[in-house]
């Protein structure tokens, strides 16, 4: 129906619920009395006009009635109650009396027809256009305003997916009451119970201001069930506009393990930060990529991008340019490896940076182990070079990246990182720029994080493939990871390996669990299997080493490791004597002298 024809229906509609009010109350006060009287019709003429006039004002006739509520109800009862105030003025006017009586009929079976009429078309929309066959039975979990919210739109978009059947909510004066026609059917620990009475196919976790441990426990309960478990957006998204609250998403794993934001204090950020030139090296990188984005929100006056793959470097310098078109930052690239020393003290000379995050790394724990010679090339020798090439330009503050695998390193790649840590600290002592390292455990989401592999291998079917049952590691996301790097610049003061509180460890099969039962599958048909550990593995990782410790926090979740025992002569006898040591030899070698295992005289002799 056009949107005129509409209208004229209302106006016609209206005019005959108005018209037979009056005279149907006249005859239900006074049945023998004659209707067609002239006060009679001088009264339905006064009352005619002043409901269309009402009702144009407000905006009856525009309304979508199939979406009627309460809003809608009051409008309806003040256009009745004025239209009637109208009509006994004009009867005071014309008649000297006003029949109180016939009008207080009047108004109430004139509101009862209206109101009718206009809500029969929700009824009519609810009740037969809405299509129940083949939507899924869905549970709500909170019976807050964002559950009420949900479960309105859900109701009224009868193209819904979903269709809501029951609450959830641990408020007990919420419990056994109905929401929309909706039953609260009790707690967060009652959610199995009540998702096989009511047959659910799928639950909404509908809290968007739920910390990490209170969704961890909501979706426990829910993983003891085969329904599809998603929730709505966080509560910052729904707040700027960004999503809507009926988007729905998937419950991701970073959302069960990661921790609560780390709050960054702007203003020493943005004191060593904003108009500052920074280079990140590894920029193209999942942390140096994150760090970059990060970084460009404080609005430095030049972002170097500093990389060995072309085609990383190019990725994430479009997406800045894109993201902070009008901030006007410069973004530079610069493709280098970082075993070029020449390369990188020409960078250096050329745009002098006073802040470097040095993301550049190998991290693969069982390809070092295959390859420990490249292991020194990056890790080592990339990090002096990098670090020299900063002392001797003034680099105010440069920061490292480093890993939890450096701290009683059992593999490769962690005695690199251990011994890189050792040359930062080294350079600390003996330059004017600041040398920090940041350490932090498995990043989600990372290249060559287990995450994505167990996706791939819940796609392809299974077997999820798990190297040992007791294996533990620390887990944290891209984002928590790049702000901690940040942070430490703002926190050094030279010499310092910073630590997150990263909570409790994660089992990795527990991990591989969570996985497959977010992705929709089911345990039994996916399957987990075990492979045994591979070459340089821990069963459990750790942030500080026992002559590390320091508990004192220097800022929320952050501590300080206490500065241990360098071995530089070692570690340049090592760099400039690797290419002659076979693979088990140099291994060896760098597990002794990252574990202090070693003393120097003139070679490498085990204690």
């Amino acid at each position: 129906m056009s949107y005129h024809s509409r209208i004229w229906l209302l106006i016609g509609l209206d005019s005959i619920i108005v018209l037979s009010t009056i005279y149907f109350s006249q005859a239900l006060i006074n049945p023998n009395m004659q209707t067609l009287t002239l006060p009679v019709f001088i009264s339905s003429i006064a009352l005619l006009l002043s409901h269309h006039l009402f009702s144009f004002l407000y905006k009856l006739y525009k309304k979508a009635w199939e979406y009627a509520s309460v809003g809608e109800l009051i409008s309806i009862f003040k256009v009745i109650t004025f239209t009637i105030i109208v009509t006994a003025i004009v009867q005071q006017v014309v008649q000297r009396q006003i029949d109180f009586r016939i009008l207080a009929i009047t108004w109430m079976i004139h509101l009862l027809f209206i109101g009718g009429s206009r809500f029969v078309w929700r009824v009519y929309r609810d009740t037969y256009l809405r299509n129940t066959i083949n939507q899924k039975r869905t549970l709500i979990v909170g019976a807050g305003s964002a559950g009420t919210m949900v479960a309105r739109q859900l109701l009224q978009n009868h193209d819904a997916e979903l269709q809501p059947v029951a609450f959830i909510d641990d408020n007990t004066k919420k419990q056994k009451l109905d929401i929309l026609g909706i039953p609260v059917a009790g707690g967060v620990d009652q959610i199995e119970k009540i998702t096989k009475e009511f047959n659910i196919a799928n639950i909404v976790i509908a809290i968007p201001s739920l910390n990490k441990k209170q969704l961890n426990h909501i979706f426990k309960e829910c993983a003891k069930t085969n329904a599809k478990t998603q929730m709505i957006p966080m509560l910052e998204d729904l707040m700027t506009g960004k999503v809507s609250v009926n988007q729905f998403r998937d419950v991701q794993v970073e959302d069960l393990l990661g921790r609560e934001t780390i709050e960054l204090d702007i203003t020493s950020i943005s004191e060593y930060v904003t108009n500052k030139v920074v280079l990140v090296t590894g920029a193209g990188g999942s942390i140096g990529s994150e760090i970059c984005r990060q970084i460009s929100s404080f609005k430095p006056k030049a972002l170097i991008l500093l990389g060995h793959g072309e085609n990383s470097i190019y990725t994430i310098e479009m997406e800045l340019n894109d993201l902070f078109k009008n901030a006007g930052i410069d973004f530079i690239t610069e493709i280098a490896d970082l075993q070029d020393y020449d390369k990188l003290s020409s960078v250096m000379k050329e745009y002098q940076p006073h802040v470097v995050y040095h993301a550049a790394a190998h991290k693969h724990v069982p390809l070092m182990e295959r390859s420990p010679e490249e292991a020194v090339k990056n890790n080592m020798i990339g990090t002096r070079n990098i670090a020299q090439a900063s002392s001797i330009h003034g680099v105010e503050t440069f920061v490292m990246i480093s890993t939890d695998k450096a701290v009683n390193p059992t593999s490769v790649m962690g005695s690199t990182k251990r011994l890189a840590e050792m040359i930062i600290q080294h350079f600390d002592q003996i330059s004017s720029t600041r040398f920090v390292a940041v350490r932090f455990g498995n990043v989600l989401g990372s290249r060559g994080s287990v995450i994505p592999l167990f996706k791939k291998q819940i796609q392809s079917g299974g077997p999820v493939t798990v190297t040992h049952p007791d294996m533990v590691r620390y887990f944290m996301t891209i984002p928590e990871a790049s702000r901690l790097v940040i942070q430490a610049g703002a926190l050094a003061k030279g010499g310092e390996i910073f630590v997150l509180d990263m909570g409790e460890p994660v089992k990795i099969v527990e991990l591989a669990i969570n996985l497959i039962k977010l992705s929709g599958n089911n345990l039994d048909e996916i399957g987990i299997e075990y492979t045994g550990m591979r070459p340089g593995e821990k069963l459990f990782e750790e942030l500080l080493s026992s002559e590390e410790v320091h508990e004192e926090q220097i800022y929320p979740k952050i501590y300080i490791g206490k500065t241990s025992e360098l071995y530089i002569e070692e570690i340049d006898y090592i760099i400039k004597n690797f290419k002659s040591l076979d693979r088990e030899h140099l291994r060896k070698s760098l597990l002794d002298l990252a574990n202090a295992r070693v003393v120097y005289n003139k070679k490498l002799v085990s204690v």
